[in-house]
């Protein structure tokens, strides 16, 4: 049976006095941005568990409760993201286990397989394919003999994984239990009711007052008041949060770091920074300014000037720029640039690449771009009305929100978005880009946050690969073609955050020099996903095996790697065609992440390094 892997999309809950279902539909309404396919909501009420699910929008779902007059005053509420298991209703969240209990789940239950073959035996019927229904099996199958409480204490004390998890019953219908572990989960606190919820916005319409859970952490939600057990089964007091939504993004919240956080943050990151092309879909110069389309038509080149992790996004842009707009494409280092002398092109698009707007090579690599006449410029940038933008013909600012974490990471995503933007832009005016092309790279694009929380998914398979990496004192990165670029931010981010000497290299370049450093002390990462190269990708690998090194390989889900001894493979649950890079810089974030965990280093404030480099 494969796994469902969901998204940790969307959970919504409420227990009140009153109808809690459009408190819950206006919940999942605001979740929408994390990316989705399906959504559902169940209540209790005088026939037991109501239950209205539907495939597609939320709208849609609503216009099945509402048809039914869908009310109860327990409710929960989800969003799911399919792969394994189908976009189907039966496959769609809440799952309901005899009739008597429902539940919802974000994160995946590693262990459901062998859980699923012992509920059968027991006599439960499984008509989904996802892994949730084994929650909501196990935990009725306690329910039986135990409190709903101590039901759930005990069915998650059996479940390997990642989840958040809320569940109702028929048999106790004046509360609900939720519990967490490995995936976001909050309660927040109303008059008389109270929430749950796998994000804040979820509840900011009735509540900014909220509590959010650890890891292990179960809580019995009623109306007058929540309990909550840790991990041991006693009872913990957790902090309560005034939620402000223009302060969130400078709090750590249910997070053990900033980076942490803003890896997490990247699917609305994402979703934020293309809502215009999306609002208005189609690719439009007007997303970079209003002179831009008569800017546009002047170029007959580009040169991007970057420095860092915003350096490699200008080379992963190469790919775009030169293979859908048909224009030579340029990136060069911006402390380099300036010091060296190069040829002036009055023609050429100069394009600046900042998270802060103010790193200081980056904005002298302008000003010495203009000194040489070349006035067509544009910044792509983070920060409104910063330095670099201000300097700029044209501007385009990413919305990955306030970075905090010196290892850029929604900054670094949000900022290839832009740069596939810009290509498709610039395509469509050129006359390469037709009516069709521009659809389909607009539908990936609007697909590309459920990805991204597919790969976020990937965390507990990772955490245990950064075990591998913790004692090494070396790692290698291997990529092809496009994917290049992001086996060299892979091994940025893990030096700069854990002190690992990591480096990146073409895989084809392994025998002209770097295979000499191969041994089974140097874990070999591999991005290969289920491109034209892949087949190149995996000869690379066989010179690595061979030599003894251990690999350390992200794939597809339809890229047909065996794992065998010396080889690891992690699978992305989906091919996203030409926004690969974008998804497959998830897993080697979280990667460094661990690593660093693992190494007890700071990693928000890594040594020697500054978040926005103004110094020379």
């Amino acid at each position: 049976m494969k796994k469902d892997t969901k998204n940790m999309c969307g959970i919504v809950g409420a227990v009140a006095n009153r109808n809690v279902v459009s408190t819950l539909i206006e919940g999942l309404s605001r979740l929408e941005y994390r990316g989705y396919d399906s959504a559902g909501v169940a209540v209790l009420n005088a026939q037991g568990i109501e239950r209205v699910r539907a495939v597609g929008r939320v709208s849609n779902m609503t216009e099945k409760a509402n048809a039914v007059g869908l009310s109860g005053q327990v409710g929960i509420g989800h969003t799911r993201w399919a792969t394994h298991g189908g976009v189907t209703e039966s496959n769609a969240h809440p799952h309901v286990s005899k009739g008597e209990l429902a539940v919802v789940h974000n994160g995946i239950i590693e262990n459901h397989d062998e859980q699923r073959t012992r509920l059968k035996a027991l006599g439960y019927e499984f008509v989904s394919q996802t892994d949730t229904e084994v929650i909501a099996h196990l935990i009725h199958y306690y329910h039986q003999n135990l409190r709903l409480l101590a039901a759930t204490q005990k069915a998650v004390s059996e479940l390997t994984g990642a989840f958040a998890i809320s569940v109702i019953s028929v048999k106790e219908p004046e509360h609900m239990v939720t519990a967490r572990l490995g995936c976001p989960l909050l309660i927040g606190l109303g008059e008389n009711e109270n929430f749950i919820a796998s994000d804040v916005s979820a509840v900011l319409s009735v509540t900014r007052k909220v509590i959010y859970l650890e890891d292990g952490d179960v809580a019995d939600v009623r109306r007058d008041g929540v309990t909550i057990f840790g991990r041991d089964g006693n009872t913990v007091t957790r902090k309560i949060h005034m939620s402000d939504v223009s302060l969130a993004s400078m709090e750590l919240g249910p997070y053990s770091h900033f980076m942490q956080k803003e890896i997490h943050e990247q699917p609305r990151a994402l979703t934020d920074t293309i809502e215009a092309l999306i609002d208005d879909n189609r690719f439009s110069p007007a997303l970079f300014g209003d002179s831009a389309e008569a800017v546009f038509k002047q170029v007959d080149s580009i040169l991007i000037l970057a420095a860092g992790t915003s350096y490699y996004a200008a080379l992963t842009a190469k790919y775009w720029l030169e293979s859908i707009a048909k224009l030579p494409t340029s990136v060069e280092i911006a402390s380099e640039y300036r010091y060296r002398e190069s040829v002036p092109n009055p023609k050429q698009l100069i394009v600046t690449i900042s998270q802060s707007g103010e790193t200081l090579d980056t904005m002298e690599a302008l000003k010495h771009a203009k000194s040489l006449g070349q006035h067509l410029t544009l910044a792509i940038c983070n920060v409104q009305e910063s330095a670099i933008p201000r300097a700029s013909q044209l501007v385009f600012y990413t919305r990955a929100g306030a970075e905090i974490g010196v290892a850029s990471t929604k900054a670094f995503t949000t900022q290839l978005v832009a740069l596939f933007t810009l290509a498709a832009t610039l395509a469509k005016q050129r006359g390469l880009l037709d009516a069709e092309a521009e659809q389909s790279h607009l539908s990936a694009l609007r697909q590309l946050a459920g990805s991204v929380q597919h790969a976020l998914n990937l965390e507990p398979q990772i955490r245990e690969w950064a075990k591998s990496f913790a004692n090494k004192q070396h790692a290698l990165f291997l990529g092809r073609g496009i994917h290049y670029p992001i086996a060299l931010e892979g091994a940025l981010k893990l030096k700069e955050i854990s002190y690992i000497h990591a480096e990146a290299y073409p895989a084809g370049e392994l025998k002209h020099g770097p295979l000499a450093l191969v041994d089974s002390d140097m874990p070999v990462v591999v991005i290969a996903p289920n491109d034209a190269l892949l087949e190149k990708v995996k000869s690379n690998m066989q010179e690595v095996k061979a030599r003894g090194g251990e690999l350390f390989v992200f794939a597809d889900a339809d890229s047909h790697f065996t794992e065998s001894e010396g080889v690891h493979v992690i699978r992305t649950p989906r091919h996203v065609g030409v926004l690969s890079p974008i998804l497959h810089t998830i897993p080697v974030q979280i990667l460094a992440y661990h690593a660093a965990l693992l190494k007890g280093t700071d990693v928000d404030k890594p040594r020697n390094l500054a978040k926005s480099v103004t110094v020379e």
